[in-house]
C-alpha cells in the first residue's frame, strides 16, 4: 500500500503541465532517435546532458526516461522496415518482422511490435513500482564491503557479456577505471594521472568522455562504413493495425516476452539481448504455425518486442535501488544522478522521494503517449529512414562539439573530447565494446569508495571481504563468472575424441 500511496503522490509530479511537455519531447526524440539506425538512447541522452543541466531534475529525468522507452519503441520500426536494427536488442524483430514486411504485412508486423511493447512496458512498470521499495529496503542494510563486491560482480558480468570475448570487455573496463582514477585523490590530496596538466586535476568530465566515446565514436565509425545509395525501406502507406487473428497469436508471446525481460534487465549484465534471443526460441517451439517462422511469423515479432521492453523497465530496478547500471543507457543515466548531486540507491527513495515517484508515474505516461505516437505516425516515422546520412553524422559531430565546450568553455575539453572519438571509434574497429568502459567510468570512483571504507572500518583487515556472508558469496560468483566462461571455452575448443 505504500509502494500505491507514493505512486500516487508520483503521479501529481508527472501531471504537471511542464513535466508532460518534457515526457512528449522525451518520447518523441526517444522515437526519432529509435528509428534512425546508429543513433539510440544511450547516445541521445549523452548528447543532452550538457543542455539539460539547468532543468530541474525531476523534468530532466522524465525526458531521459521518455528517450530510453521511446527509442526500444523506434527500434523496431528501423528492424521491420529497412531490416537494420536500430539498436543490439532489435536484431531479432528483424528476422521476422522484415520477412512480414515483403509479404505486404509491414502494418502488422509494425502494431504488434508497438502493442507489445505497451504491454510489456506498463507490465514492467507495474513491477518496477513494487520490486523498487521491496528491494530498496533491503539495500539499506548492504555494507561497504559487500557493495564493493557488489559492484565487482556488476563490473566483471557486463565486461563478460557485452562484446564477443570477456578479455577484451575487461580491457575496455580497466580502461574505464583508470579514467576514472585520473585527478586528485580525495583522501590524500596526490594528484593521479593528470601528466602535469591542471586541467586534469579535477578529473575528466564524464560528459566529455561518453560524447567522445558514444556519439564522436559512433559517428566516425557508422560514417567510415557508409555507402552512398538510397535505403531499400519497405513503403507504408497507412497507419499500423492488427486484425482478430494478429491479436489471438500475439497476445500470449507479449506476456511470456514480459515474464522473460523484466528479470534479465534487473540482473547485472542481463541486458535485453538475452531475453529476446530466449523469447523468440521460445515462441518457435510454442507456436502452432511453425512453416511460418523464418518467413514472417508474427509471434517472432510480438514476444521478443514485449521482453526488450520488459528488460528496460528492469534495467531501472538496480540503478535506483542499488546504484548498478546494467546497460549502457543506465550508465549514462547514473552520471546525469550524480551531476545534479544525486546518488541512485536505497537512500534516494527518501531523501528524494518526488524524484523517483514522479519519475516511475511517467513512465506509465510514456508508455500510453508512445503508443498514441507509434500506431498512427508509423507512415511518418517510416519517411525518416530516407534522411541522407551525412546529415545526421554532420548534425552529430557540431551538437557534440557545441555541448562540451559550453561545459566549461574550455578547448583543452576539445581536445579531450577528439582523443576519446578516436578511441571510441578504434574500439569499435576491432570490436572493443564501448559499454564496460563507461561503467567503469561512473562506478570507479564508487567502487574506490566503497573499498577503501570497508578496510577502514576493519581497520585494514582484508578479511572482512571473507568474514562477511553475503560478500563472501558475492566475491565467489565473481570468481564463477571469471573461471566458468574461461573453462567452457577451453572445454568446447578440445577436440573431440
Amino acid at each position: 500500500m505504500e509502494a500505491l500511496t507514493a505512486l500516487f503522490v508520483g503521479f501529481e509530479t508527472a501531471l504537471t503541465p511542464l513535466n508532460l511537455l518534457w515526457a512528449l519531447v522525451g518520447v518523441t526524440l526517444g522515437t526519432l532517435v529509435g528509428v534512425l539506425p546508429g543513433i539510440g538512447p544511450a547516445l541521445t541522452v549523452a548528447l543532452l546532458l550538457p543542455v539539460t543541466a539547468q532543468l530541474p531534475p525531476v523534468s530532466a529525468f522524465i525526458m531521459f526516461a521518455g528517450i530510453y522507452y521511446g527509442g526500444m519503441f523506434g527500434g523496431s520500426t528501423t528492424s521491420i522496415l529497412l531490416n537494420t536494427p536500430g539498436e543490439s536488442s532489435s536484431i531479432i524483430t528483424a528476422l521476422e518482422g522484415n520477412k512480414m514486411a515483403r509479404r505486404g504485412r509491414a502494418s502488422a508486423a509494425l502494431a504488434t511490435a508497438a502493442i507489445g511493447s505497451f504491454v510489456a512496458g506498463t507490465l514492467g512498470t507495474l513491477l518496477l513500482t513494487f520490486a523498487a521499495p521491496a528491494l530498496a529496503d533491503l539495500a539499506v542494510q548492504i555494507t561497504p564491503a559487500a557493495k564493493f563486491a557488489l559492484i565487482l560482480l556488476a563490473f566483471v558480468t557486463v565486461s563478460a557479456t557485452f562484446g564477443g570475448s570477456p578479455l577484451r570487455g575487461l580491457i575496455s573496463l580497466f580502461f574505464g577505471l583508470g579514467i576514472g582514477l585520473i585527478g586528485t585523490d580525495l583522501q590524500s590530496g596526490q594528484a593521479r594521472f593528470t601528466l602535469g596538466r591542471p586541467e586534469l586535476l579535477d578529473g575528466i568530465e564524464f560528459v566529455t568522455v561518453v560524447i567522445g566515446l558514444f556519439a564522436i565514436g559512433e559517428t566516425l565509425y557508422v560514417a567510415s562504413r557508409y555507402r552512398k545509395g538510397a535505403a531499400d525501406v519497405i513503403p507504408l502507406a497507412e497507419g499500423a493495425h492488427m486484425n482478430r487473428a494478429d491479436w489471438r497469436r500475439s497476445w500470449k508471446p507479449w506476456l511470456r516476452g514480459t515474464a522473460l525481460g523484466f528479470p534479465f534487465g534487473a540482473i547485472p549484465a542481463g541486458g535485453a539481448e538475452v531475453p529476446t534471443f530466449l523469447s523468440y526460441s521460445l515462441e518457435r517451439r510454442l507456436t502452432r504455425h511453425p512453416e511460418e517462422f523464418g518467413k514472417g511469423a508474427i509471434e517472432g515479432v510480438a514476444g521478443p518486442e514485449a521482453a526488450n521492453n520488459a528488460a528496460a523497465a528492469g534495467v531501472l530496478v538496480p540503478l535506483l535501488t542499488l546504484g548498478l547500471p546494467t546497460s549502457a543507457t543506465a550508465a549514462i543515466l547514473l552520471a546525469a544522478f550524480q551531476g545534479y548531486g544525486l546518488q541512485p540507491g536505497p537512500l534516494l527513495f527518501v531523501t528524494s522521494p518526488e524524484l523517483v515517484w514522479g519519475l516511475i508515474a511517467s513512465l506509465y505516461i510514456g508508455n500510453v503517449m508512445l503508443l498514441a505516437l507509434n500506431l498512427p505516425l508509423a507512415p511518418v516515422w517510416a519517411r525518416l529512414l530516407r534522411i541522407p546520412r551525412p546529415f545526421l553524422y554532420a548534425g552529430i559531430l557540431v551538437f557534440s562539439t557545441v555541448g562540451v565546450y559550453s561545459l566549461n568553455n574550455s578547448v583543452f575539453d576539445l581536445l579531450l573530447l577528439a582523443l576519446f572519438g578516436v578511441i571510441g571509434y578504434g574500439m569499435r574497429r576491432f570490436a572493443f565494446p564501448v559499454t564496460p568502459a563507461i561503467i567503469g567510468v561512473v562506478l570507479g570512483p564508487t567502487a574506490e569508495a566503497q573499498f577503501r571504507t570497508a578496510l577502514q572500518q576493519s581497520n585494514g583487515d582484508f578479511s572482512i571481504f571473507a568474514r562477511q556472508p553475503l560478500t563472501a558469496f558475492l566475491l565467489v560468483l565473481v570468481a564463477l563468472a571469471l573461471i566458468v566462461p574461461a573453462v567452457l571455452k577451453a572445454r568446447a575448443a578440445r577436440p573431440h575424441a
